[in-house]
């Protein structure tokens, strides 16, 4: 997989998941599937995307002890999702389990990957609701540092954090951005953002791209403007 533009699609349900991803007739976009879209639908709503030609990023940031993130990978693996994510705060040992258990019998998996810190947190909530006083960019170097020696595929991070996280870890190694806005658009409950043209500069791996797409006047067309000045497409 290369670069790419992840559609957010976080609706309430099926339904209107499903029209959403109708008036893309042209192409199957890349779409992540979030807590509420699965919570409301469960597994069967990943399993009809993806039979209707979607990748899918499954985006449930699982975190909790090792042996119980490792048996739901278990289970979340035979959905077919192409990447899959767990919170990098859970520890190495959470990561490697979960690794453990996404690996099937013939050592195929989707993409693992650890959320650092999340682009709605800044240095202020990080401080004074996380009791976390190293300064935000040093805690997600060091979150991605860990994923990779957890021996996961990458991070998500802010856009702001993408080159650096590739000067740390390699370019191999896969920076999942959300926070990504078009110029015009509002932030909503993001700190950490930028636009598709600056993500492609820091060298994102992939954007995640949600309301200025899923609550656009014409989704296609803001999709495709995405595409364009992210990938050049």
């Amino acid at each position: 997989m290369g670069k790419d533009v992840i559609v957010a699609c976080d609706f309430p349900n099926k339904e209107q998941t499903l029209a959403f991803l109708e008036q893309f007739t042209g192409r199957k976009p890349f779409v992540k599937i979030g807590m509420e879209l699965f919570y409301a639908e469960g597994p069967d709503v990943v399993r009809e995307i993806k039979a209707r030609g979607h990748k899918i990023f499954l985006d449930l940031k699982l975190h909790d002890i090792p042996n119980t993130v490792k048996s739901a990978m278990r289970v979340l693996t035979d959905l077919g999702v192409d990447i899959i994510n767990v919170h990098a705060a859970g520890t190495k040992a959470m990561m490697a389990a979960a690794l453990e258990g996404l690996t099937r019998e013939d050592g195929s998996r989707p993409l693992l990957i650890a959320v650092t810190q999340l682009t709605s947190t800044d240095q202020k909530a990080m401080e004074e609701d996380l009791w976390i006083e190293k300064p935000l960019p040093d805690v997600v170097m060091h979150y991605a540092q860990c994923t990779k020696e957890a021996g996961l595929d990458g991070v998500v991070c802010s856009p702001l954090e993408a080159k650096a996280v590739h000067g740390a870890c390699g370019e191999g190694f896969l920076t999942v951005t959300p926070g990504v806005r078009f110029a015009e658009s509002a932030a909503g409950d993001q700190k950490r953002i930028m636009t598709p043209a600056q993500a492609r500069i820091e060298g994102c791996d992939y954007i995640v791209v949600g309301r200025p797409i899923t609550r656009a006047e014409d989704p296609v067309a803001a999709y495709e403007r995405c595409c364009r000045e992210y990938i050049g497409e």
